[in-house]
Parts: C-alpha cells; structure tokens; sequence
C-alpha cells in the first residue's frame, strides 16, 4: 500500500479532498498501481513551525501586511 505524506501550511478544509484526488491519480498514473491502494496522509503545520531564510512564515505573513 504506497502511502503519500504532505507536510504543508494551514490549507482550507475544502481544499484537502481535491489535493488527495489529485495526487493519487496522478501516482497512480505514474506508477500504474491502482488507485484504490494509495493513502494520503496530510500533515498540517502551523505557520510558527515553518522557517524559510531565517524567518517564520508568520513573520513573513506579517511582515507582508506591513506589520
């Protein structure tokens, strides 16, 4: 049973059944295993816990509203 794990930003709720479809459909495209075997796991993480050029995103997020 491939498994496919996303670690990304907080997403709205409504766009977590089509990221699942996608990217199972697409694996099982890809690798020609049926798509019935894929689990998607989502990991959410809070903006605090994502760090990119020595920032936090909220620090970004704020810093882009002029904050």
């Amino acid at each position: 049973m491939p498994v496919i794990t996303v670690d990304i930003g907080q997403m709205p709720g409504k766009q977590k059944p089509l990221l699942i479809k996608q990217l199972s459909c697409s694996a099982a495209e890809i690798t020609g295993i049926p798509l019935s075997a894929f689990t998607v796991v989502i990991h959410e993480l809070p903006d605090e816990n994502i760090g990119i050029g020595a920032k936090t995103v909220t620090e970004m997020k704020a810093e882009a509203r002029g904050g």
